[in-house]
């Protein structure tokens, strides 16, 4: 029987007297805290943490997950201003595979291009990228395994090679810092990842980012899958023709990188402001062009909604960076993101 203990109660969001004077003595001491309202609540999570639960190996997890989500920010942070684009594919295709020359040039064009990439860090699709790349513009997100994982030659060493314990952590990074993903055949973790990207930013919980399907010329790998979506997802209801916005299938590394391209020709980021969404945009609609838009888009608007032009909102004032650019306010329901993403289109065409 677990033994009752005289526990001091904790708050995330009530004094906790001598405690919070405590923290607050140790985030003076160690200095260079930019953030201790978070901080201060990380400790108090780690204490609550200590009193509710006994089971180390729920404690261990939790103490594993933080370090990692740290580390990640560490190595990632000094690259938040280039854009990253993350590709999978199966670890298991060979040199020799056409498919693997392809995810080479791949890696070489997205570099051309201006964009970093990161892959799993392991063999095949991934170690191609990689190659393409090279080990100055590659990021490696590893996972433990038991077989097959190991770091590729390319980023073995590379202090942008990060490998986790757990898929969870290695998940978040893949697409936390992505700005497009770039899927090649592949097995269940590349289906794994299709998939969660796809609800991620179907339910609105991933900003917008291109997500390009890639098959080979004379492959039909995801042409079949889509054929699967539209005969067993969408044709029983389980998703809706507008969530097909969300995607891009091509047959060519020409094709991919245009699609990635084009949706940062104009558009440039989004953010949620008290309800509405701002969308950052790198040169300015015409009035003509923001009267299409509302006339387009006018179903996925709150009741009495509108779409305009604006400056930054006052809430923006934590990214001044961002302050020249023009930006669209919309009235979003945060329910049809398979539209939103037409709309971006439809901000990035002439």
């Amino acid at each position: 029987m677990k033994k009752i203990l005289n526990l001091m109660p904790l708050h995330f969001h009530k004094p906790n007297g001598p405690l919070d004077d405590a923290i607050k003595d140790i985030i003076n001491m160690v200095g260079g805290i930019r953030e201790p309202g978070y901080i201060r609540e990380m400790i108090i999570a780690a204490l609550k943490a200590g009193q509710e639960d006994d089971d180390k190996a729920d404690l261990k997890l939790m103490n594993t997950t933080l370090k990692e989500m740290r580390f990640t920010s560490k190595i990632f942070g000094p690259y938040r201003h280039i854009k990253k684009v993350t590709v999978f594919g199966s670890a298991r295709t060979r040199p020799d595979d056409p498919v693997y020359q392809m995810a080479v040039q791949l890696g070489a064009h997205l570099k051309a291009a201006g964009y970093m990439v990161i892959t799993g860090g392991g063999p095949g699709i991934m170690q191609a990228v990689n190659e393409g790349a090279g080990a100055d513009d590659s990021f490696g997100v590893n996972i433990r395994l038991p077989f097959e994982q190991k770091s590729n030659p390319v980023v073995e060493g590379n202090p942008r090679n990060i490998i986790y314990k757990y898929f969870f952590n290695r998940k978040v990074a893949f697409l936390k810092e992505a700005h497009a993903v770039a899927l090649f055949p592949g097995g269940f973790g590349t289906l794994d990842e299709a998939m969660e990207t796809l609800t991620l930013v179907q339910t609105g919980k991933r900003d917008m980012i291109p997500l390009v399907l890639i098959d080979p010329p004379g492959c039909t790998y995801w042409a079949r899958w889509l054929s699967f979506l539209k005969s067993e997802l969408r044709d029983n209801g389980y998703i809706s023709d507008r969530d097909f916005n969300l995607f891009r299938r091509v047959n060519s590394v020409e094709e991919a990188v245009a699609q990635i391209n084009h949706f940062y020709r104009r558009y440039h980021s989004l953010r949620f402001v008290d309800g509405q969404l701002v969308i950052r945009m790198n040169t300015p609609l015409t009035p003509e062009k923001v009267r299409e838009i509302r006339e387009a888009f006018s179903d996925i608007l709150v009741i009495a909604g509108d779409i305009r032009c604006s400056g930054p909102l006052s809430a923006e004032d934590n990214e001044p960076e961002l302050n020249a650019l023009p930006r669209l306010v919309v009235d979003f329901d945060r329910k049809n993101f398979g539209r939103l993403r037409a709309l971006i289109d439809m901000i990035n065409s002439d």
